[in-house]
């Protein structure tokens, strides 16, 4: 994708420009950014979605049981019968994982990282329908699939801003309106981290959220730790052989400080540990049980291919890849591969194609490291057959 291409997406913006000027920085509002978008699902199948085990869906009721109350899937179909006409909210996760149509709709944020992009959620709301204003700690493309949803922005918020007493619905106390907007299917509005946002539905609407991962320093330092002390052995420890006598024993000296600092230096600046690391906590799935492979001998994986075969990418996993020195790594839904330099272009095939089968798969069929990846690749779940 050329980054100095106007996209209707972005409202006649190229992704440079909306990098430069609204990505975490300002929302923005872009009518028809899908024009005469429909949705690929309807309410009944989203409501259908939600009576699944494996799916991860929500309701949330303004006047229920009690102010804002909360309930969690899987749901029993009995349970929407009994709903108010108003003033609820049914949000269902990662449906782009359980619809195709609807994995589809990301092609178009690929001017930004894959590896960035959590999930599209899909919510029903009926009319008068919000879970109240609020901020996310992360990016937010808001696409209008049905209906109407009147949109108010509000103030930058932060760990210190005020939130009502709520177990599960973090809703502001304080909400201070700056703008509205009414989308309408196609219309959608881009979100910057931590601006509060209320959402209320005109009409029986449905509304996609395309969200993105963006995990806290709680999570790199506990997470990158944790994975950092697979490879440290237990003598390694602090030292001080250069110590010098003391005055006060019972004093700790900065020069203590300075020995752990080098200490945790040494490892913390391993770019290498570090890449590792993050680009498999980047891919690792939403629903780690739905990667699932089986076993599978490269000579029977060919001779699949060569009759016809197609492998698709399992709609639950997550690729990526990296340089390191003259080698790659390849990042599969939390596990990670080094790989020599030559495979860089079945690397990137593997990661961005919809589908793999031999006519583009091609010379890689020959190639022993090429086969070795794909049929290791089938067996971890990462990639599967089409027609399974």
């Amino acid at each position: 994708m050329n980054p100095d291409t106007p996209l209707q997406l972005l409202g006649g913006l190229t992704a440079r420009e909306f990098l430069r000027d609204y990505w975490q920085k300002k929302p923005l509002l872009i009518r028809q950014a899908f024009p005469d978008f429909e949705s690929p699902i309807d309410a009944d199948e989203l409501a259908g979605l939600s009576l699944e085990e494996e799916v991860e869906s929500r309701l949330v009721i303004e006047h229920g049981e009690r102010p804002w109350e909360m309930r969690r899937g899987p749901f029993a179909e009995d349970e929407f019968c009994k709903l108010p006409e108003r003033e609820w909210t049914l949000l269902v996760q990662a449906v782009d994982q359980f619809v195709p149509e609807v994995g589809e709709l990301l092609e178009h944020f690929r001017f930004l990282p894959s590896w960035r992009i959590d999930d599209v959620m899909i919510s029903f709301a009926a009319p008068g329908g919000s879970v109240g204003p609020h901020f996310d700690n992360y990016d937010v493309f808001l696409l209008q699939g049905h209906g109407k949803r009147n949109w108010k922005i509000g103030q930058m918020c932060d760990a210190g801003t005020p939130l009502l007493e709520h177990s599960d619905l973090r809703i502001l106390a304080d909400f201070q309106q700056t703008d509205e907007w009414t989308l309408e299917p196609g219309d959608m509005l881009y979100l910057p981290p931590r601006l509060a946002h209320c959402g209320v539905a005109v009409d029986d609407c449905m509304t996609y959220s395309v969200g993105f991962r963006a995990p806290s320093a709680a999570e790199v330092l506990t997470h990158f730790t944790d994975f950092l002390s697979q490879f440290l052995p237990d003598e390694e420890r602090y030292s001080d052989a250069d110590a010098q006598p003391v005055s006060d024993p019972h004093q700790i000296q900065h020069d203590a400080l300075d020995r752990l600092k080098r200490l945790l230096a040494e490892h913390m600046n391993d770019e290498r540990l570090l890449l590792t690391w993050f680009g498999q906590f980047m891919t690792e799935p939403r629903y780690p049980e739905l990667v699932a492979g089986e076993e599978l001998e490269e000579q029977d994986l060919l001779a699949s291919l060569e009759q016809g075969a197609i492998l698709i990418r399992n709609p639950s996993a997550r690729l990526a890849w990296s340089e390191v020195d003259d080698d790659l790594l390849l990042f599969a839904s939390g596990q990670s591969r080094l790989l020599p330099g030559e495979l860089r272009e079945l690397l990137k095939l593997i990661c961005a194609a919809d589908a793999l089968h031999i006519e583009n798969l091609g010379p890689w069929l020959n190639d022993e490291q090429g086969q070795l990846l794909l049929c290791e690749l089938v067996k971890q779940g990462s990639l599967g057959f089409a027609n399974e």
